[in-house]
């Protein structure tokens, strides 16, 4: 069976949410680690029930923080709800057949695929600061589609304008109508630009528990919400960088990170114990990782966004190996 499939199927199998407050001390040493780091928030759901809250530094379980490029990966799973009910009729559809102003140029080739994956040889273009949709569409090709992997938000508020295109209306409705109102949850806050459209890769705020249950609404294939087969491909790597799907970072080999501080360090000995590891990662060293085979998911926020946007961090550094070591050993 191959790992993409493997994740979905053996989260597909686990049993159903309980929000039941848990504390035990299995996954203390991880809180310590996360709070230690400015954690604001750390919890443990297994085959969908909590089994571990903490929440340090002025945190609180009905506290919403912003996820920053956590954000990010939401958009996926928009496209995988949009391809179930035809707006999109799969991810190899070009960007053009919507863009009509891509139509006559390079970028008539890109794919929905490409745009998400952040291979469409697009700029990502500058971190934190995405551009309004019509500056988004308006940026040309600086690569051929699929020739290199560039990370930014760029990608996403072109998406964002492909989707205000497909539904006639707001991307974030359709994103709460299909995908969050079925699971009960729904964003503490979302920026918007100065256009009034919604940030597509950053500026989503939930707390610690909605965010875990959207994961757990992934690694249960959607729940029936979505297109099995198009939901399964977000977790496929590309050549350009075979850690990033449509949307999510994939913790293996080859992995190519946004960059240096990002705290996205690989340990094999993990995959190898513990099966694939998935991610949604924002700056601050926000985290949401699904673990599958151990039908676990981890939601991890915290303060110091601006900072560590900012390059200038405080505290230790974040590892995403040795967070998993200490939350895998409980």
């Amino acid at each position: 069976m191959n790992i993409t499939r493997r994740l979905l199927l053996t989260g597909a199998a686990c049993a159903a949410a309980s929000t039941a407050f848990a504390q035990t001390r299995d996954y203390a040493a991880a809180a310590d680690y996360s709070a230690a780091r400015r954690g604001v928030s750390l919890l443990v759901m297994r085959r969908g029930e909590i089994v571990f809250e903490d929440y340090p530094n002025d945190g609180g379980a009905e506290r919403g923080w912003e996820l920053a490029s956590g954000t990010k990966s939401f958009t996926g799973v928009m496209g995988a709800a949009a391809i179930r009910d035809g707006l999109i009729r799969s991810w190899d559809e070009r960007a053009a057949d919507t863009l009509e102003e891509w139509r006559g140029d390079e970028r008539r080739r890109i794919t929905v695929r490409q745009l998400l994956s952040l291979t469409s040889g697009i700029s990502g273009g500058p971190i934190a600061r995405p551009p309004n949709y019509a500056d988004a569409i308006a940026q040309r090709a600086e690569a051929a589609p699929g020739e290199r992997f560039a990370y930014g938000p760029t990608p996403f508020q072109i998406f964002g304008e492909i989707m205000r295109r497909k539904t006639g209306g707001d991307p974030l409705a359709y994103l709460q109508r299909r995908v969050f109102d079925p699971i009960g949850i729904a964003p503490e806050h979302w920026r918007r630009g100065a256009d009034g459209n919604p940030h597509m890769p950053s500026g989503a705020g939930f707390t610690a528990r909605a965010w875990a249950r959207f994961g757990w609404f992934v690694m249960r294939e959607g729940e029936g919400q979505l297109g099995r087969d198009a939901l399964a491909q977000c977790f496929e790597g590309t050549r350009a960088n075979p850690g990033y799907g449509i949307s999510w970072w994939l913790l293996r080999e080859g992995l190519v990170p946004p960059g240096r501080a990002a705290g996205i360090e690989l340990d094999p000995s993990l995959t190898a114990r513990a099966g694939p590891i998935v991610m949604a990662a924002g700056a601050g060293d926000q985290r949401l990782y699904l673990i599958p085979e151990r039908g676990l998911v981890i939601a991890r926020q915290a303060t110091g966004i601006l900072q560590a946007l900012m390059r200038r961090r405080q505290g230790p550094a974040w590892s995403d190996a040795e967070f998993l070591r200490l939350a895998l050993a409980a």
